[in-house]
């Protein structure tokens, strides 16, 4: 295992989920007092394995059609688009 990757993906993906609509919605399941914190925890947990499976699949496939360094544009132009839109809305 790449250990330097691990802790890439782990801190990229972590610093990415901060404060997101995902977190904010699981802390609103968490606050009702009539569900249990378990089961709010399993849930949030497994969709987001689910989701990182996904993005694993599809990254997979997409790599075997098309060049990594295209990827890496791809994705970096939007990263940015995603910042431009977010501040134009702010």
């Amino acid at each position: 295992m790449d250990l330097k990757a691990l802790l890439t993906v782990f801190g990229s993906v972590f610093v990415a989920e901060l404060g997101d609509k995902t977190q904010l919605a699981t802390l609103l399941f968490a606050s009702d007092k009539q569900v249990s914190k378990l089961t709010v925890f399993i849930g949030s947990a497994s969709a987001l394995v689910l989701t990182s499976a996904i993005g694993v699949l599809v990254g997979a496939l997409l790599s075997e059609h098309i060049d990594e360094r295209y990827l890496r544009y791809i994705a970096g132009a939007g990263f940015i688009a995603i910042g431009v839109w977010s501040l134009v809305k702010a």
